[in-house]
């Protein structure tokens, strides 16, 4: 009986090397794994870090030679600090913290050439498709962009078509570079320091800001040509006077629509749209920085006037009103010149000596197109997502829209004679093949998917809508 019991004890010392051979084995190759993984990590993070901290330096040199001034500390490959000269007279006054405006302001430049460059491909105005696609797009959406509704939803959503239904094209009526160069005029009173007037109607579209006067006065300081006017909902009550008989102008309101502008945009032959933006906390604020939104949209090269505020800034000034108080212009004004040696616009002022337009100390469209990948590509590794870089790698939402368009126009059957032969067809019905050969590509290169900004504070999620 003996004999037995000895050969099983035998055994069990062999099953417990094996075992533990097996194991030792096992956590080998994870070793040897997880270090080939890492290191391909720490590599390829290596690789984007240098060509982000080679794009900071680009920067900081743009700045140094643009920025009046202002000079860019790094921090590392993504953050740095602009500063303004010591002296510089800080004017602005924060009744909250009861301190004056800083001289320095800290940025992530990879946020935000991240952010820009998005702008570039996608929809600013608001349509059908994107209600219809959106989860609860009418529902809960549409409530948000309807002043006085009196409901927080649209629990009746006949109602709430009623008050879009004049704004609300089917599909996009602008497409991402439909024009070549564009010029967003701002109602800064240091226009009236420049003759700036015929080189802006030399654009290929001009957009211009609320109440601001388009007339023989200041023709030679802001220009006479009108495409397209942002207005704010305390502006868009004056549509008609805004407009002034200009019936090709462009009205789109920034923020919500009101049941007493449908009154207003029925008796005129302009087409009205609201604008599709986020709210997100950067250093410059207002309708001038949607109208930068709004035109690099649809604008290869995006040029501002009207938006200077120097080192020496001691008023807010319009050039058609008395002096009244503004936004921060010191952080806007850094906010401008980072957005500038982004390559994002080009800044036209007073303060520019000689006017010889030479851009060559912006970095280039290559290296920009380099930073823009690897912060993107840095940023998903950071977040362990899968490196994803096409057009659609934020699309959080996707959906088809309809081929019928039949009765989506812009407009209802209500309409007065006067808008249903308004300039609509100019935009809404455009065909493809009529714009330029640069938007064509484009549209071609997304497969003729409209890309959309989700509403809030986020960098990413878009509403992306396939056509059929």
């Amino acid at each position: 009986m003996r004999a037995p019991k000895s050969s099983t004890a035998s055994r069990r010392p062999t099953v417990v090397i094996l075992l533990g051979a097996a194991l030792i084995f096992s956590v080998l190759i994870l070793c040897i794994q997880s270090s080939y993984f890492t290191g391909r990590r720490t590599e390829l993070n290596k690789e984007e870090i240098n060509i982000l901290s080679n794009f900071q330096s680009r920067v900081q040199q743009c700045v140094a030679s643009r920025g009046l001034g202002l000079t860019a500390d790094i921090i590392d490959h993504c953050r740095l600090v602009l500063k303004f000269p010591e002296g510089t007279n800080s004017t602005w006054y924060n009744a909250q913290f009861k301190i004056f405006e800083p001289l320095e302001y800290k940025y992530d430049v990879c946020e935000t050439i991240l952010l820009w460059e998005q702008y570039r491909n996608m929809t600013t105005v608001l349509t059908r498709e994107y209600l219809d696609v959106r989860p609860n797009g009418w529902w809960d959406y549409a409530a948000k962009r309807i002043a006085q509704l009196g409901a927080d939803k649209c629990y009746n959503r006949s109602l709430c078509e009623e008050h879009l239904n004049l704004i609300l094209p089917a599909k996009p009526p602008f497409h991402p570079r439909q024009f070549s160069t564009c010029a967003v005029v701002g109602n800064s009173g240091d226009l009236l320091k420049t003759e700036f007037g015929q080189e802006i109607d030399e654009h290929d579209a001009v957009f211009r800001d609320n109440e601001a006067p388009v007339n023989e006065r200041y023709a030679k300081h802001v220009g006479l040509k009108r495409d397209f006017r942002l207005v704010v909902r305390g502006a868009a009550r004056n549509m008609a006077a805004i407009l002034n008989g200009s019936s090709d102008e462009v009205l789109i309101i920034k923020s919500v629509t009101h049941r007493d502008f449908n009154a207003i945009i029925e008796s005129l032959p302009n087409p009205v749209y609201l604008f599709q933006g986020i709210v997100l906390r950067r250093g410059a604020k207002g309708t001038g920085m949607k109208s930068i939104e709004l035109a690099l949209s649809m604008c290869d090269v995006v040029d501002i006037y009207g938006f200077t505020v120097d080192p020496g800034y001691t008023e807010w000034t319009r050039y058609f009103s008395s002096p009244r108080k503004g936004h921060n212009p010191l952080q806007g004004r850094a906010y401008y010149q980072l957005l500038e040696c982004l390559g994002v616009i080009r800044i036209h002022s007073p303060m520019r000596a000689a006017r010889t337009q030479d851009w060559s100390n912006v970095p280039s469209k290559e290296s920009i197109k380099r930073a823009h990948l690897a912060a993107l590509r840095l940023k998903k590794i950071q977040m362990e997502q899968t490196l994803e870089l096409g057009p659609f790698t934020n699309c959080k939402v996707w959906g088809t829209a309809s081929s019928d368009l039949s009765g989506f126009i812009s407009g209802s059957p209500h309409m007065k004679e006067k808008r249903k032969k308004s300039n609509y067809s100019k935009w809404e019905l455009l065909p493809l093949e009529s714009l330029r050969k640069e938007a064509r590509e484009h549209y071609s290169e997304v497969g003729g998917v409209s890309l959309y900004k989700m509403d809030g504070n986020k960098l990413d999620d878009l509403v992306c809508v396939k056509h059929e």
